[in-house]
């Protein structure tokens, strides 16, 4: 008996030990971390890194985005700001000039141009777009040309094309307008012929081209919003698409391409460097892609500095102070592990700070949008024999 006993004593002494340190530390079975399920939209870890935070209140140079849609036309921000309001913004974070992109056409156009680029000389520019509705008209390129030199005449600097170009916009017979179909030839043409250049939106990020499953990055995203999933049989595929819209870029070349989003592919950045090194008439701006950009920063980075004469600063969201100042760390700092402007919304991830020398920046800033505007001659070009 006394030796059982001696037996279990080690035994019992460690289950003493290990009472003493439950105790002590307060980790007993009833106060232990519940195991119950956490939603991913409640995630939302802290970062416990230390590293250094730079909040930059005011671009280093003046700004041109040109890439907005506040007060436009359509209504797309949803909510209406006060321009006085969006100027006091501007003046804070050295916002130049927004471009109002979605400025659709004549009274509508007339309205935003009378309310946003009138009152406010030099601080808002306004784009026109196409209105697909005869497009079964023979003549149809010549009706869009009449419209672009109204729209021209009312004020419209450019022109932008919207993200069902490609994806669903279709002839009465069911049959997809493609990218580069030659009735449309006229439109780009005159475009040139005028000086303004030609903003243009065609597919969406490459997760919205895949199947909606627990291995697609914006699963969120796209369950928010079912429509923006382009996967399937009805749809053609992004590179098809892609490849429609540089045959258009190269039949062209004397026209301005302002390929929206980084040009629509900032996850492949060699394509879409391969696309500028074969396309001299397009540029890049990078709209709502700072999520993309930031989150690759060393190829990123790389891609800024070859293509610094290429690429023009955009937003696409409603003309913040939060939003700018979010931009500008990106740009302009070597910040690490931070929130892209509205994450999580694009996808879980954070970005990081480019750190763009000054010479870039001055670029990426204003100077490139500027030679780009420069080459408006439209009301000239209209009375000189324009149709």
């Amino acid at each position: 008996m006394l030796r059982t006993r001696l037996l279990l004593l080690p035994g019992i002494l460690l289950l003493l030990a290990a009472s003493l340190a439950v105790s002590r530390f307060g980790l007993d079975a009833q106060e232990s971390p519940k195991k119950d399920t956490l939603l991913l939209r409640d995630f939302k870890p802290q970062s416990m890194l230390h590293v250094p935070v730079h909040n930059i209140q005011r671009a280093r140079f003046p700004v041109i985005d040109v890439h907005n849609h506040v007060n436009d036309a359509r209504g797309s921000l949803q909510e209406r700001i006060p321009p006085a309001d969006v100027v006091a913004t501007m003046d804070h974070c050295n916002i130049k000039t927004i471009v109002i992109l979605t400025g659709e056409w004549g009274e509508s156009l007339q309205k935003v141009v009378d309310e946003m680029v009138k009152p406010y000389p030099g601080r808002f520019m306004v784009f026109t777009q196409l209105d697909w509705t005869n497009l079964d008209a023979p003549d149809f390129g010549q009706q869009i040309v009449r419209q672009i030199d109204d729209a021209v005449a009312r004020g419209a600097r450019g022109l932008k094309i919207t993200k069902e170009f490609g994806l669903l916009v279709r002839y009465k017979s069911g049959k997809l307008l493609t990218i580069d179909d030659p009735k449309l030839d006229p439109i780009w043409e005159e475009c040139g012929r005028l000086g303004i250049p030609v903003a243009i939106h065609v597919t969406d990020p490459e997760a919205f081209f895949h199947p909606l499953d627990n291995t697609n990055e914006r699963y969120e995203e796209l369950i928010d919003n079912p429509d923006w999933l382009f996967y399937g049989p009805k749809f053609p595929s992004k590179e098809a698409i892609l490849e429609a819209r540089n045959r258009m870029f190269a039949r062209h070349p004397n026209t301005t391409f302002i390929s929206l989003h980084v040009g629509n592919w900032p996850e492949n950045l060699d394509y879409v460097s391969d696309v500028l090194n074969r396309l001299p008439n397009a540029v890049v701006e990078f709209g709502a892609r700072e999520a993309e950009l930031g989150r690759q920063p060393r190829r990123a980075r790389k891609f800024f500095l070859q293509y610094q004469d290429r690429i023009l600063f955009g937003t696409d969201m409603a003309p913040s102070g939060e939003l700018y100042r979010n931009y500008f760390r990106w740009l302009e700092t070597g910040d690490e592990y931070f929130d892209y402007y509205a994450a999580p919304e694009q996808g879980r991830w954070k970005i990081y700070g480019l750190d763009l020398p000054d010479e870039v920046l001055e670029k990426v800033y204003h100077l490139n949008a500027e030679r780009i505007f420069s080459q408006f001659k439209g009301l000239a070009a209209m009375k000189g024999g324009g149709r």
